[in-house]
């Protein structure tokens, strides 16, 4: 019975590791994809009860919302930014960098004191590394863009099949883990809940802000969807986020001769984004989707969630923002888990 045991652990293991081998290079993306599937299972419970339990019709539906949500502004934004960098002249970032150093300004008399060392900053100034970084970035941003969209197609479809047999493998899942039904649930809920909330606030964060910088942009002629989008994603980038999408426009503002225009968008972003829509609203919106779109509120700290972001997005890029608060919630999940076991006494 035991060379049994032995033997068919064995066989699970070899052909687990011969599974993982096969599919090797498309690891992370099967892993953000069951990630995804578990932020939107509750919208997929959904569209079953509205298609009569049809799951694939459920589940492509739940696949639209995600490309329409999600997948669909990236792709018009990393076109219009590959369109754009075509006929790109880096030379107008060197002009704009100029124009600044040699404006002539002055400071309030409360802040004279710093107008010496800031206008000896501004003269010693060296453009030419980051015209050279823009030139950089500008010729290898095709070869990165071409791979992102293959990634996300790779992850859409995979999403797809996650909604389709999703409910079986959670419950293939819970009979194959040595743990009670009632512990697995418990712990499939927890991250289930987490990724939930991260997500739909991602989302919604994102439209918000990304909705209040198009107002700011289109009235100075700017694209203000192009803009919006940029600005969306850009913001889920901690501290610096949303200054890599309006410095470089209030930058050009400023260089064309609009300084007024240039401190508007500065002061407007600052104000009513950074600090009024993240500060007050932000809050809001978490509470509004623990109480309205998840099943369970999550009780993990969201300041916890905020450090997994930074973390996901250092160790992985920029799915790092999906895939760090998932690692904690299992983490915390099998905290949890372990001490109720300790405390029946099973270790």
């Amino acid at each position: 019975m035991t060379s049994s045991k032995i033997f068919v652990g064995f066989f699970v293991c070899f052909t687990l590791a011969l599974l993982l081998y096969l599919f090797r290079p498309f690891l992370l993306n099967i892993f953000i994809a069951a990630l995804l599937g578990v932020a939107l299972s509750n919208v997929n419970v959904k569209f079953l009860t509205i298609t009569k339990g049809q799951k694939k019709l459920s589940a492509a539906l739940t696949t639209v919302v995600l490309f329409l949500l999600f997948i669909a502004p990236l792709f018009y934004a990393i076109t219009s930014l590959v369109t754009y960098l075509a006929t790109f002249n880096p030379e107008s970032v060197n002009e704009t960098i100029e124009y600044i150093k040699h404006y002539q300004f002055s400071l309030p008399d409360a802040m004279s004191f710093l107008e010496p060392n800031l206008k000896e900053f501004l003269s010693d100034f060296d453009p030419k590394p980051l015209v050279t970084k823009v030139l950089e970035y500008a010729t290898n941003i095709g070869k990165m863009s071409f791979k992102f969209i293959s990634d996300l197609l790779v992850i859409l479809i995979f999403f797809f099949f996650v909604e389709l047999y999703g409910s079986e493998l959670v419950c293939y899942l819970k009979n194959t883990l040595p743990l009670s039904k009632d512990d697995s649930q418990s712990i499939l809920s927890e991250v289930a809940n987490v990724m939930s909330v991260v997500f739909y606030s991602i989302i919604i964060n994102m439209i918000l802000q990304g909705f209040l910088f198009a107002i700011i942009t289109m009235i100075y002629g700017y694209d203000g969807f192009l803009t919006g989008i940029l600005y969306g994603f850009a913001s889920l980038i901690p501290v610096i986020g949303g200054m890599l999408a309006w410095g470089p426009i209030s930058a050009h503002e400023f260089a064309s001769g609009n300084t007024g225009g240039a401190i508007v968008i500065a002061l407007y972003t600052i104000i009513m984004i950074s600090i009024i829509a993240d500060t007050f609203l932000k809050p809001l919106v978490i509470k509004f989707i623990n109480s309205k779109l998840v099943t369970k509120p999550t009780n993990l700290n969201e300041l916890l969630i905020f450090f997994a972001m930074i973390a996901g997005i250092a160790t992985f890029g920029f799915w790092g923002i999906i895939i760090g608060p998932a690692i904690i919630a299992f983490f915390i999940s099998t905290i949890k888990l372990y001490v109720l076991l300790r405390e029946r006494q099973i270790f």
